[in-house]
């Protein structure tokens, strides 16, 4: 993981460091994966799984994320072998762990539309700003993929898929809001050793979904599947242990 100006975060001891992928192995530049991207929101077949349902539509927040792909510095990635370039990056942070609504949980920008959004592509740029002080110029909209329902809040979410193609320096602005913004090596997502299956108990249901631990911060819910969704779209996923179950804490 890296911190918002590009250098490496401390790691847990022993992570993925010694760890070597088994499985398909890709060493076309990061270039390539804008043009898998741009496929795999064409075929459409990211969104084959379906995600909870509302229980009340009627009265969803109407939102936007920005999911922000690109070279973003020198630092590879620090697993041996990969699927994807070692240098390829998402952009995430971390929400401020006294808000109502995922209270620091790690996600991507974005947030509510609002009046003054031309569409959701404003939205997703306009938070991104407002979140991480990016520079939405440099940032080429890919696609605007279909939207998902996020029953946890009652939102319905519009994912900006977007490639960075002139890199700003990033830090959290606001930190009512958010307390952390950081760029993640996707090839240490794909990384076997980072993945696992989360688990959440409510109600008496158990709730069940990809999750990743990346050196010691933990990705779930909405933004794991998101994630996870595209990896399996863009052929980048690496055969992992779906039966290794983990709680979650909230």
């Amino acid at each position: 993981m890296r911190d918002s100006n590009g250098e490496a975060a401390t790691a847990a001891p022993g992570r993925a460091a010694e760890r070597r992928l088994e499985g398909v192995i890709n060493s076309s530049p990061a270039d390539g994966a804008r043009a898998q991207l741009l496929e795999a929101a064409r075929a459409g077949a990211w969104n084959e799984r379906v995600l909870p349902r509302l229980e009340d539509p009627a009265t969803a927040r109407v939102s936007a994320v920005l999911i922000l792909f690109g070279v973003l510095d020198n630092i590879p990635a620090r697993t041996v072998d990969a699927a994807v370039a070692a240098d390829l990056d998402v952009l995430l942070q971390r929400r401020a762990p006294t808000l109502s609504s995922h209270p620091g949980q790690v996600s991507f920008p974005g947030g509510g539309r609002e009046p003054g959004d031309r569409d959701f592509v404003d939205t997703a740029l306009r938070e991104a700003e407002e979140e991480t002080g990016l520079d939405p110029t440099g940032v080429e909209v890919l696609a605007t993929l279909p939207e998902l329902p996020l029953a946890a809040s009652n939102h319905l979410v519009t994912p900006v898929l977007g490639w960075w193609t002139t890199p700003s320096k990033v830090a959290a602005v606001d930190h009512a809001e958010t307390v952390e913004v950081f760029r993640v090596p996707v090839a240490q997502l794909l990384d076997p050793a980072t993945r696992y299956t989360s688990t959440l108990s409510r109600g008496g249901v158990t709730f069940t979904g990809p999750a990743f631990d990346v050196d010691g911060t933990i990705v779930w819910g909405f933004t794991a599947m998101v994630l996870d969704r595209l990896f399996d779209a863009c052929g980048w996923t690496v055969p992992w242990n779906r039966d290794d179950l983990r709680p979650v804490t909230v």
